[in-house]
């Protein structure tokens, strides 16, 4: 069993205490989810209460076994200071896409940590590209950075297609949040990983061009 850092394992139990709660708490839950309307009525607590709420055990045990994965990585890499920081960060960022994309959708709900412990894993992928992933039963490694972009890209897929009761564009805000962040943290990844730096930012460009030319 790894060695998990206090910072990691704070995080956690608040997911799980937070979680819980709402599993229970059916006015807790709609009181702090991220809801269009509710934010726009100036109720902003929900941009980060929400990443803390999950829509059940198996929502809940998938982010936070990613985050208990892949946060060693991170806080080795940079410490956990920058490490908060970019979960922080890419949660707020997750639901600020989200926000940005759905601002007219009054009805718009989402929960979950999916954003921030996205930011996470595309820190790690920034530090160590070529780290093996099992997906499910698929028993050959997938490469990390070949991960990292399949991933993003079907996100996008995801929004443009409104797939799934999936909070897609959570997900590349928190993606973003995290890639950024780790640059800025660890520039001398721009020398000595140029080449994931520059192919995981490729489907951010295209999310922008479909953007901006209103096919997203």
């Amino acid at each position: 069993m790894q060695n998990i850092d206090i910072a990691t394992i704070i995080i956690i139990a608040a997911n799980v205490i937070i979680s819980m709660k709402g599993f229970n708490d059916f006015s807790f839950f709609e009181k702090y989810k991220f809801n269009i309307a509710g934010i726009r009525r100036g109720e902003n607590i929900r941009m980060f209460s929400s990443a803390f709420l999950h829509a059940d055990f198996s929502h809940l045990l998938f982010n936070m076994l990613t985050l208990y994965f892949f946060a060693p990585v991170v806080i080795n890499s940079v410490g956990v200071t920058f490490f908060v920081i970019i979960y922080v960060v890419s949660l707020l960022a997750g639901n600020l896409l989200s926000f940005y994309f759905h601002k007219d959708e009054y009805h718009y709900s989402a929960i979950g940590a999916s954003g921030a412990v996205m930011g996470i894993l595309y820190s790690a992928i920034l530090f160590f590209p070529n780290m093996g992933l099992y997906l499910f039963f698929i028993p050959i490694a997938i490469p990390a950075w070949l991960f990292g972009m399949a991933y993003l890209l079907y996100s996008i897929y995801g929004m443009k297609k409104r797939l799934g009761n999936i909070g897609h564009d959570a997900h590349i805000g928190g993606a973003i949040g995290g890639y950024v962040l780790t640059l800025l943290f660890a520039p001398y990844l721009f020398e000595t990983s140029l080449w994931i730096v520059v192919l995981l930012v490729l489907p951010l460009i295209l999310l922008f061009i479909l953007h901006k030319f209103n096919k997203i």
